[in-house]
């Protein structure tokens, strides 16, 4: 119905695909997309490689759906409130937007610890465009740096500064990188192409305070500049103020809806339920803002579709690619196939004989469709078939799909 308003608070990749959505199923009222930084959507994976490194330009990761698809793009702009009784959003300028359907996709925001000097000039952050560029143009004199962390974000930036020509520390509290995410075994083996490359790795250990002088960051372990890359938590203040319900980010259900009327969510702030795992998951990656706008803006649209995707994100580093598919909390065990010291390899997360996630290094993104099924299938697999390279993946499909016919 055209006298219809949808509301889209979040101008990332998730909020923008949200508005397109909803706008290519069929809503034909006004979208209004909100977002508070002063660029149009763009692609942040990028702000911690190629743009960072100089090799993308700016223009190649942002998008326009304002212009295409006939939506109010609201750049600069912050939200007040959200008052769910009466379907108003409140701007902080006092202007007041009604609603039918509201998209809320407002992703995170970084981890900030208590640490003495934390605010002192030349201790950075990465979130946002201006965070990279800020790093970037540190970067520039070649000097050294200490990276805080070695989660994604951390491993990131940490690679692209050593292909920059910085010296770096990197600094993780864990025994491994990305310990979090992936298995001591995998790891140790992303420790040693970092040591490759030249990064001292500093493990089990954090940082008590930065130093400096005139405001300025003289010494954490001896550098030009740090980069803080701790996470982040979820941005869900306006949700909780209205009255959502709140665990780890905005709950919500397989067809990304909160529990307030009409409020649907998406992306790093949303706690999905997943049919396919019979759980809750946040996940914080590229990949999954990307599919569950779109899920946001169709089901904002009328649609009725269960989100569904098995989850998966990638990582670059140097010239090596990570990429992950599934969702693990726990696993009884990890069946290698390949060479882990080659980083050539497939990595299974088995939990009560079933695959729960898959990591591999050292193949093509054409990996990730068959490893898809494989996990959908929720059967078990013996192992000696999981860990044989001479059985192709599309053999092991083909064995379970006539196992269940």
């Amino acid at each position: 119905m055209k006298d219809q308003d949808l509301i889209v608070i979040g101008a990332g990749i998730g909020g923008g695909n949200a508005a397109v959505a909803a706008r290519r199923n069929g809503f034909a009222g006004r979208i209004t997309l909100i977002g508070a930084e002063p660029d149009p959507p763009y692609d942040r994976p990028p702000l911690s490689k190629g743009y960072l490194r100089g090799e993308e330009d700016f223009s190649h990761i942002q998008s326009r759906p304002d212009a295409k698809y006939e939506i109010d793009l609201r750049k600069s702009t912050r939200v007040a409130a959200i008052e769910a009784g009466r379907r108003v959003v409140r701007l902080d300028s006092g202007e007041q937007l009604s609603y039918s359907s509201l998209i809320v996709a407002t992703g995170g925001r970084n981890r900030r610890p208590r640490i003495p000097g934390i605010d002192l000039d030349g201790v950075l952050q990465l979130r946002r465009r201006e965070d990279s560029d800020r790093i970037r143009q540190a970067a520039k004199s070649g000097g050294r740096a200490v990276v805080i962390g070695l989660g994604f974000i951390g491993s990131e930036v940490t690679a692209s500064l050593r292909m920059l020509g910085c010296e770096v520390t990197a600094v993780e509290l864990e025994r491994w990188p990305l310990a979090r995410a992936l298995s001591e075994e995998v790891g140790r083996q992303l420790a040693e192409m970092h040591k490759a490359h030249g990064v001292e790795l500093v493990l089990g250990d954090g940082v008590d305070s930065f130093q400096g002088t005139d405001g300025r960051l003289r010494s954490v372990l001896n550098c030009d500049f740090a980069v803080i890359g701790l996470g982040i938590e979820p941005e869900v203040d306006l949700l909780k103020a209205a009255g959502a319900d709140i665990d780890d980010g905005v709950l919500v259900d397989e067809r990304c809806r909160t529990s307030l009327p009409s409020v649907f969510a998406a992306g790093d702030c949303a706690n999905r339920i997943h049919p396919l795992f019979g759980r809750r998951m946040r996940i914080e990656h590229w990949n999954n803002a990307d599919r569950m706008g779109r899920f946001a803006g169709r089901n904002a649209a009328g649609k009725d579709k269960v989100f569904d995707d098995v989850p998966s994100f990638w990582s670059d580093q140097y010239d090596e690619k990570i990429e992950y598919i599934g969702h693990h909390v726990h696993f009884d065990r990890m069946v290698v196939r390949g060479d882990l010291a080659a980083r050539k390899f497939f990595g299974f997360y088995i939990e009560n004989d079933i695959i729960q996630a898959v990591v591999a290094m050292g193949y093509s993104d054409a990996i990730v469709e068959p490893v898809e099924k494989l996990i959908r299938y929720r059967q078990p697999i013996p192992e000696e078939r999981l860990s044989d390279d001479s059985v192709q993946m599309a053999e092991m499909i083909e064995h379970l799909r006539s196992e269940l016919s």
